[in-house]
């Protein structure tokens, strides 16, 4: 018997769950921008590096600004000041990953590539000595 259209209930349930499955994605990404944790991020953490991953569609590295507080990544959109006005807007987004560890700014790295961001942070080293300058009083 030739049918066009397969009936089993195994692959009803397949078509379900699977516009199920698409329904989720668009829902959380609408559901992430209403509870500003936009843009999306992927961390990745292992014993000598972070590496965040940010889904910014659209945007351009100069559209992005990235900034580290102690033991935080703050992700935020640089707005551009419009002429005349006295400062510039507050950002779009701004979105705070904490860290598991201190990382060492100076040898972070970003680059940014059909809208994906992405950031390595390598571990501060804690046993680095460090040198104190004494001023003459």
């Amino acid at each position: 018997m030739n049918t066009i259209f397969d009936l089993s209930p195994w692959s009803l349930l397949g078509e379900l769950m699977g516009a199920d499955r698409r329904l989720d994605r668009v829902f959380r990404s609408v559901a992430c921008r209403a509870e500003g944790r936009f843009p999306p991020v992927n961390v990745f953490v292992d014993e000598n590096a972070v590496l965040v991953e940010a889904e910014l569609p659209g945007k351009t590295a100069a559209d992005v600004e990235l900034t580290i507080e102690p033991q935080t990544l703050v992700l935020a959109d640089k707005p551009a000041k419009k002429e005349g006005e006295a400062q510039a807007p507050k950002p779009a987004y701004e979105r705070r990953i904490e860290l598991p560890f201190r990382v060492d700014a100076d040898k972070a790295n970003a680059a940014f590539k059909d809208g994906i961001l992405k950031i390595e942070l390598p571990k501060a080293d804690p046993s680095a000595p460090r040198r104190i300058a004494i001023a003459n009083a």
